[in-house]
């Protein structure tokens, strides 16, 4: 599962239709060339790649009046909305993804609509529930640290991040079900003016 593949389709999407300086603004306003590693010529690159295998559409403008190439507009395709949103559900629910690939799923989930995207982050959480009891019907955090080496140690980290990742991800299930933010197919909401403390 590629994360440049996962945002540069939903900041296509988002915006409609965009051209590859917009998508890497968007990207970039958003953090991604931190958490995620994106590299701008690797945001081009899965621009021109992703239209020929059809998930965009490309069109050519004009050339640039200060003499550079043609700029080239893409939009979705239906290929790649399939595509966009089969990430998008794989990035919410899998118990070992990475860092980056949950951040962008996380970014974008307001692109489902709301019982979906809780859902899909309650099988995460069972996932990584399921895992962190795999590993501790042979192995325990309460034996003697040193009794299994460096792999208890190893063990350690990865049952204290499971349990934290859970935990993040009970939190977001609770404000989703609270009704935090716009999802998919709701209104967007009024602003509520704040009383003047003047």
């Amino acid at each position: 599962m590629s994360v440049v593949r996962l945002l540069v389709l939903g900041a296509v999407r988002r915006r409609g239709s965009a051209h590859g300086y917009q998508v890497r603004s968007d990207l970039e306003s958003w953090g991604a060339h931190e958490w995620a590693g994106l590299k701008p010529g690797s945001i081009y690159h899965a621009l021109r790649q992703m239209a020929v295998e059809g998930l965009l559409r490309a069109d050519e403008e004009a050339p640039s009046t200060a003499g550079g190439p043609p700029r080239i507009d893409y939009e979705i395709t239906e290929a790649g909305e399939a595509d966009y949103f089969a990430l998008l559900r794989h990035a919410l629910s899998k118990a070992d993804q990475r860092l980056d690939m949950l951040s962008a799923g996380a970014g974008l989930m307001d692109d489902l609509p709301r019982a979906e995207a809780v859902e899909l982050l309650k099988t995460r959480v069972r996932a990584l529930e399921e895992w962190r009891s795999r590993v501790r019907r042979d192995w325990s955090p309460d034996e003697d640290p040193e009794a299994w080496g460096m792999v208890g140690e190893v063990l350690g980290m990865w049952v204290h991040t499971a349990e934290s990742a859970a935990e993040w991800t009970r939190g977001l299930v609770e404000r989703l079900e609270r009704g935090a933010y716009v999802m998919a197919g709701e209104k967007p909401r009024t602003p509520v003016s704040r009383p003047d403390r003047g």
